[in-house]
């Protein structure tokens, strides 16, 4: 039997998928790498150890489960998280360790160009927001702060160009990651001359441009005898995890978003215009030149329940997570929406959208003598789904949303979906797979082998398993919360930026 394999190279781990050419998933595997903060706002990826996993994982998939039946690979599509930067030198040998979407170590450099008029030409002509997430402020922040490294610099990849340069050849961006970048110009398709100017390299120093089907060649020779792969396999340079995940959530019809909650977060719908906001709180990134994802993503998602989990879970071995976190879970469930006047600021990690401050700092606020453990719980899961809703009430101002469908580690929990569905009185769906980012990617190669004759009849092809109604009673205590939990991300806007400052000082 043919089957499609899929790669995402994500936040904290690689998700390798199987699936037969009817779309079923066949198999599947994981494994994990750290992200390494060896200064406050840095957040780093040593690229070798994601490479090694990557194989690792390929391989046991392949091993176990696809050559023993008899399965022959034909495609493999390729997908990953976004603005990541990986300095390397002329051998292809990386500088240091790959800076990752949550680093906000660029938080002045962001602050300078986004107050200023150049900021807003940049925005208008790239699509993405300034902020330290963006590969535009992160060369910027290496080129004034890190000058030896910057010099030796040869490229600037992704960790994805990294991982194909690896298993194939050649330096290549395709053009749905690169219009994360704060560089690209969307409209043009090219390189942008002004946000190539602020960062002091020019398009040299970038992959080469390509589009989603392209093929970076066939796998090196020895990748091929390791993975018992023929040399025939199709290689498919992918997309975004981000706009894989709209794809695979069956997202494309007027009216239809999707929301994603997995280590970070984002909400997302899929247009053929431009969504301009004035204010530069949406992205607008390229899935096809025919077709933007746009929307608007928070660092705060999963990541910050599994935080908690770690800092306040009863855990039975230090290697029960999920198991620890099904039991807080539980006792959420015990307390009343709202939890009990009890808000949670879930800015662990600055934040995106829609406030866009890397300053932003988390808060419990409105604590009193009755709060006990489990209303820090569902405080903290309701933050980060408020959150996720201001994002959606941004998203609004500009497009109707009146269906969600949502995936990621969160869709796995019915608890926090039924929440969704109340926070935004709007039904919720999880797909057949819940795993859209993988399914974004099969899509993508089955519309590729001609399976599908479009990405738009792949999209519509994606089976609604499950749907959660929204509960009005709830919605109504909710919006009287998320009204108060608005109100203090603006107005702390002061205090966030002297905290962090205070951790500068020379004591």
């Amino acid at each position: 039997m043919d089957c499609i394999i899929t790669v995402e190279i994500g936040t904290n781990a690689v998700r390798v998928m199987a699936f037969d050419l009817d779309g079923n998933v066949i198999g599947s595997a994981k494994g994990s790498y750290p992200t390494f903060h060896i200064e406050p706002d840095f957040s780093e990826q040593d690229p070798d150890q994601i490479f090694i996993t990557t194989l690792y994982v390929m391989k046991n998939l392949l091993t176990e489960k696809i050559h023993p039946r008899n399965h022959k690979v034909i495609s493999i599509c390729f997908s990953a998280s976004m603005h990541s930067v990986l300095p390397i030198d002329k051998n292809g040998v990386p500088l240091g360790n790959a800076i990752t979407w949550a680093d906000n170590r660029g938080k002045k450099e962001a602050q300078e160009l986004k107050n200023s008029p150049l900021g807003a030409k940049i925005y208008d002509a790239t699509g993405t927001p300034i902020h330290p997430m963006s590969p535009l402020i992160k060369i910027t922040w290496l080129n004034r702060n890190d000058q030896e490294r910057f010099k030796q610099t040869y490229k600037f990849l992704s960790i994805k160009t990294y991982i194909l340069q690896q298993l194939t050849k050649g330096y290549l961006l395709d053009y749905s990651l690169a219009s994360a970048t704060g560089l690209l110009n969307i409209s043009k398709l090219c390189w942008e001359e002004e946000a190539l100017n602020y960062a002091g390299i020019n398009a040299d120093k970038l992959p080469e441009l390509v589009p989603v089907f392209h093929s970076p060649g066939k796998l090196r020779r020895e990748y091929q005898q390791s993975l018992g792969l023929s040399e025939d396999v199709n290689i498919i340079i992918g997309s975004s995890d981000g706009c894989l995940a709209t794809l695979g959530g069956g997202v494309w019809d007027e009216g239809k978003a999707t929301i994603t909650v997995e280590d970070s977060g984002a909400v997302r719908v899929v247009g053929k215009e431009i969504l301009k906001d004035k204010k530069q709180r949406l992205f607008n990134y390229l899935l096809t030149d025919e077709y933007f994802v746009s929307g608007g993503p928070t660092n705060n998602g999963g990541v910050v329940f599994e935080w908690f989990t770690n800092q306040f879970g009863d855990f039975k071995s230090p290697y029960d997570l999920e198991y620890t976190m099904s039991n807080l879970v539980k006792e959420a469930l015990n307390v009343p929406v709202g939890s009990d006047g009890l808000l949670f600021l879930p800015y662990l990690l600055g934040e995106r959208a829609p406030i866009w401050n890397p300053y932003a700092r988390g808060s419990y606020f409105g604590i009193n003598i009755k709060h006990e453990k489990g209303h820090f719980v569902r405080a903290t899961l309701e933050g980060i789904l408020y959150e996720i809703y201001s994002i959606g009430k941004t998203l609004q101002e500009h497009v109707n949303i009146n269906t969600l469908t949502t995936n990621g580690s969160f869709a796995s929990i019915p608890f926090c979906t039924q929440m969704l569905a109340d926070i935004f009185n709007k039904p919720v769906s999880i797909g057949k797979n819940p795993d859209s980012i993988a399914q974004g990617a099969f899509l993508l190669s089955a519309t590729n082998m001609r399976i599908y004759k479009s990405l738009e009849e792949a999209a519509r092809s994606v089976v609604l398993s499950v749907a959660y109604e929204p509960q009005i009673q709830n919605h109504a205590v909710y919006q009287k919360y998320f009204s108060i939990f608005e109100r203090l991300s603006s107005k702390l806007n002061n205090e966030f930026e002297d905290l962090v400052n205070l951790q500068h000082e020379p004591w």
